[in-house]
């Protein structure tokens, strides 16, 4: 039992010192010293209970210190709390130094907050960007196709970054740039013979104002011939003109015939009232006979004359093509 009560104290003790020990980064505390980084015990306790991991701080202060940056660890921890990438960002203003690119600790800040990888963009600044674009098709006056494809260089424009139009932006202004060499050009055979003209005009219009980079050349990669553009538009009026010619005629066609039924039926009705009319001779024969307007004699040779009329009607359609009917019999020369 006193064996027990001699060694729970130091055991408290050693508890203690440990839970210390973790609370408070003391190897951290001596590895800043030792590096000739000035931070306090305090700070670090402060670190702590605002929730910001010290080592998250301190490792990157040391580094820029070392790299001849002066940084606090305010600076730092702002922009820890804010959401930022503190050591990407030293690392950026590191290698801004060594390369003798003005950068500041706030507009570095800033360009990280904005989304943007900010050591990417210095290595940009050093070592230009080379951004292949898609295959672009226009069409030149003569109709041919030619498909393009470009090789944009660009270099990071830090004072642009915030703000400024990304890759996007400018494969889209390329691309529409060598669309309007193209879509300019008289033959598709002077845009084969000169591709340059495409880079020329591109670069005259200032594709990079108001994006992130500095566009520094634009070279043609390839150039191929497609399509006959302006022979398929052709043929497809002259066949969109043949359908409207054929649906005129068809209308025609259709009005002709709706005129044929029509005068068929006026035919029709006249043949009616014909009908009617011969109908109505015989009653007109008899009251001529009952009034004695009209002998019986008459009649007779009214009669005779019809019947000679039929007779000749008849002989006319049993005759051979190409004769000449005749009224009475024929005459033996002989």
């Amino acid at each position: 039992m006193d064996l027990i009560l001699f060694f729970l104290p130091l055991l408290l003790i050693i508890f203690a010192v440990m839970v210390l020990f973790s609370f408070i980064p003391v190897g951290l505390w001596i590895s800043a010293l030792a590096s000739g980084v000035s931070v306090g015990i305090v700070e670090l306790i402060g670190m702590r209970l605002r929730r910001v991991a010290p080592s998250r701080i301190v490792h990157p202060l040391i580094k820029a210190t070392k790299a001849g940056l002066k940084l606090t660890t305010s600076q730092l921890e702002a922009h820890f709390l804010a959401g930022g990438q503190v050591d990407r960002v030293v690392n950026a203003l590191i290698a801004a130094h060594r390369a003798g690119i003005p950068l500041t600790f706030e507009r570095a800040a800033a360009i990280d907050l904005a989304g943007r990888d900010v050591l990417e963009a210095v290595r940009m600044s050093v070592n230009p960007k080379v951004i292949q674009t898609p295959t672009v098709a226009a069409v030149a006056k003569d109709g041919i196709e030619l498909q393009a494809k470009a090789r944009v260089t660009v270099r990071a424009n830090i004072d642009r970054l915030v703000g400024g139009a990304g890759e996007a932006t400018i494969i889209a202004r390329v691309g529409e740039g060598i669309v309007t060499t193209i879509g300019s050009a008289e033959s598709h055979k002077e845009v084969l013979e000169n591709p340059d003209s495409m880079s020329e005009t591109v670069l005259e219009k200032g594709l990079d104002a108001g994006t992130a980079f500095e566009i520094l050349s634009i070279d043609i990669a390839d150039v191929d011939v497609g399509r006959n553009i302006g022979a398929k538009l052709q043929t497809d009026q002259a066949e969109a003109d043949k359908r409207i010619a054929q649906a005129k005629a068809e209308e025609r066609r259709a009005m002709a015939i709706a005129h044929e039924q029509e005068m068929r039926a006026v035919v029709q009705e006249m043949r009616s009232r014909v009908v009617e009319a011969e109908a109505e001779v015989p009653k007109a024969i008899a009251q001529a006979l009952r009034e004695g307007k009209f002998g019986v004699l008459d009649y007779q040779n009214l009669r005779n004359l019809m019947a000679d009329t039929d007779m000749r009607d008849a002989i006319s359609r049993l005759a051979p093509k190409g004769s000449e009917p005749t009224g009475g019999p024929t005459i033996d020369k002989e």
